[in-house]
Parts: C-alpha cells; structure tokens; sequence
C-alpha cells in the first residue's frame, strides 16, 4: 500500500470538503444513496462470496451474522444516510462567543478533524456510516476493513466513488479510499502515518482495539469492546428482567452492546434463575457460578460451572456468564472491576439503587430497565454511528457526526496590541 499516495489524495478531498456547504453534501449523500440502490443485487452477490468463504473457515453463526448483507440490512443502510442528511452540518456552528475587554470578539466554531482511518472487523455497513458520518462533518476517510469482508467493502467504496463522481451531485470522490487489504503491513503504515492522518478509530474485538493502541503513533479515538452487564436488583419485576435479559443477549449476540454477564441478587436467585430458563431454553449457554449452577442444573438449558477465564470475557455468542451478588455495592464493585466501560443495565424498582448505580458505575452508556442493546448511533438518533467510544478524552459513548469535529477559536479586533 502506498500509504503517501492515499493520504495525498484523501488531502486533496479535505480540501475541496472545506468548500461545500451543507447543501452540496447533502447533494453528493443523496447520490450515493441512488448509487446503491441501483447496484443492490451487485452488492449482496459480492456480499455473499465473503459469506462463503466465512463459512467454509468454519465462522461461528453471531460473526457470519455481522458480515452478512440482505435486503433489509441495505435499507438500513440507506435510512441511516438519509438520517445524516437531515442533520445540522456541525461545521461552522458557534459553539461560544464573547467579547474582551479591549474590544476583541472571540468565537470558538466548529470545524472538521481532518483526515481520518477506521481500522475495523466484518460489518460491511461500517464502511457506508463512516464515511456519510466523515463527509457530512467535513472530513476525508481511509477505510481498512477486514480479508472476511473484502469483496464487500471494494464494491461499496466503488458505489460510493461512482455516487460522488456523479456530475450534477458535486461530490469530491477523494475524500474517500479503502487500502487494499493485502496485508497486515498496512495498519502499521497507517498507525505511523504521523502529519498524514490525524486520528485513527479501531472498531473490531479486544484483540484489535489493544493492537491499534499499543502500536498507533497517531491519535487514538478508542472504541472497546464490550464486556456489558445486567444487574437484576433485590427489587426488580422479574418478568421484565427476563425479557431484557433475552433481548440484551440473544438479539445480536456477535454486537459490542449484548450483554455477557447477569448478576442476580440472592434474594431473588431462585425467581430469577427459573423465569430464565423457561424464556431461553436452550438458546443460551450459561456459564454460572455455584449457587447458579446448583439452581439451573435442575432445568433444561444448558450450563457449565464458570471458569476464572469466563469472567470479564467478551462471548460475542450464544454465551452468558451468570454471578450471584449480595448487595448492590458488590455488584457495582464487580462490574467497575470486569466491564470495558460500554454499557451497563439494572432493574430495579428502588430509585436510591437506580441513582447508585447510574452514579458510581463507569460506563459510557448506564440504563435502568432497559435493554443495552441501545447503545447504538440509529437508536440514539445519530443515523450512522463511528463506533461506541469508550474512552473520556473528545468523545464518549455512540459516536456520530460532532465526534469527528473539533474546534478552532476566530479572534477579530480592530488594531489591539498586548
């Protein structure tokens, strides 16, 4: 990869992006928009050579689930650009003004980060929403997705670069590139890309995520993995603990956002635990401590004693560890010592617990009774979505458009010296 030539071209795209208004980016979106609708069946048909090729590696369901495309997931695609064009173009927004003492007006704006590289795993949709995301808000982006998905990414960067390149959308095609994805090399020339990309986001497993940290001589807007939990409090409906507890689990099992722990409070161990295994079945395998152990071994799902390993870990499958806790303060201990600071839930009906656990836990994203399968930039009304910042530098949490901007403070006066 000739990481020069890329991030000259990509600077040639800034440059020209710092020129349009809302109303050309809006313009050269809703081309890309017409673009893959009209390429749909070449999408899915390269869509599914990566899918093939995961199955025949023997892929697991949850991430073959990731990487597919179908008709639907495109449409969301769409709505998700469509949802960006309605959005107030950040760049230019004045964010604080006031005038000096002497008589200077000082204006901190909003302007774009720059040149940007996204480093992530399957989910050939995070190549559309980062770059609508990126274009809108004023930014030019490397794309460097995974081999699994490879015939997909190039076949939406082309449709994207055709939507662009169409003469009444005024689109500026190099704002956008994909690296070939030939070799691992490319995430060190991108890592080292220091003065030719501004900031780097790795979107993918642990693995990935510590990769792109230890390595990266570039600013690093980190993304974690998940590692969510669900605390069913002493007081909580039960019946609504079980319904969270399916969805946040059993949904999307291969998303950041699904949970892999559920910390029961003994007093309601036994409800719980036996609610559980009417509603999953034998959808899920728990790996449970003893008291949990002890009451789901006399039930039809399938459970093994959890191991030390289990705690903490990320499934990102049908997998679920399940621990009994004897208070609040235990389970806020044990989750601020085991989560990835992504996203933690508690049903409870006592508000003080609610407050609690909203206050101490460190988590990007904290619900009471409700399911963490929210923690998404189209749930939250972003449209697209960069990933789940789970850092507190710049941004945190989902991230959409104003996360890829930064400020710049315009100072006029009329002849004032220090």
């Amino acid at each position: 990869m000739d990481i020069i030539k890329i991030t000259d071209s990509l600077h040639e795209g800034t440059k020209k992006l710092a020129n349009q208004n809302a109303l050309q980016k809006n313009k050269a979106l809703s081309s890309v928009i017409s673009a893959i609708q009209q390429n749909r069946e070449a999408i899915l048909q390269a869509n599914l050579l990566d899918v093939k090729v995961a199955q025949q590696k023997g892929t697991s369901d949850s991430l073959i689930e990731r990487l597919s495309l179908d008709d639907k997931k495109i449409d969301d695609i769409i709505n998700s650009i469509k949802i960006v064009i309605s959005q107030t173009d950040p760049i230019g927004e004045e964010i604080l003004g006031w005038k000096t003492p002497n008589g200077m007006t000082i204006r901190q704006v909003r302007v774009p980060i720059g040149t940007v590289a996204i480093i992530y795993e399957s989910r050939p949709n995070v190549t559309v929403d980062a770059f609508c995301l990126a274009y809108k808000s004023g930014n030019s982006i490397l794309l460097r997705g995974s081999s699994s998905a490879i015939n997909s990414n190039r076949i939406l960067v082309k449709i994207i670069k055709q939507g662009l390149s169409n003469q009444k959308a005024e689109g500026i095609p190099e704002a956008i590139e994909l690296a070939p994805c030939e070799s691992h090399d490319e995430v060190d020339q991108i890592l080292s890309a220091v003065g030719k990309i501004d900031v780097v986001l790795p979107r993918g497993g642990a693995k990935l995520i510590n990769s792109v940290i230890e390595k990266a001589k570039i600013p690093v807007i980190q993304t974690g993995a998940g590692v969510c939990h669900l605390f069913v409090d002493e007081s909580a409906d039960i019946s609504m603990a079980v319904d969270i507890a399916y969805n946040s689990k059993t949904q999307r099992p291969g998303a950041c956002n699904s949970i892999e722990c559920i910390l029961i409070h003994k007093n309601v161990l036994n409800e719980f635990l036996n609610a559980l295994a009417i509603k999953f079945q034998k959808k899920v395998t728990f790996h449970a401590d003893e008291n949990c152990f002890n009451v789901l071994s006399k039930t039809n799902v399938p459970v093994v004693k959890a191991e030390q390993k289990d705690y903490g870990f990320e499934f990102l499958d049908f997998d679920c560890t399940l621990k009994e806790v004897s208070s609040i303060s235990e389970a806020i201990q044990y989750i601020n010592s085991h989560n990835t600071k992504h996203s933690e839930s508690i049903i409870t009906n006592n508000r003080s617990n609610a407050k609690s656990f909203q206050s101490e836990i460190d988590a990007a994203c904290i619900y009471v009774n409700c399911s963490t399968r929210f923690t998404d930039g189209g749930e939250f009304g972003f449209g697209a979505e960069l990933g789940i910042s789970t850092q507190k530098l710049h941004a945190r949490g989902p991230m959409g458009i104003k996360a890829l901007t930064t400020t710049k403070y315009l100072i006029d006066g009329d002849g004032q010296i220090r």
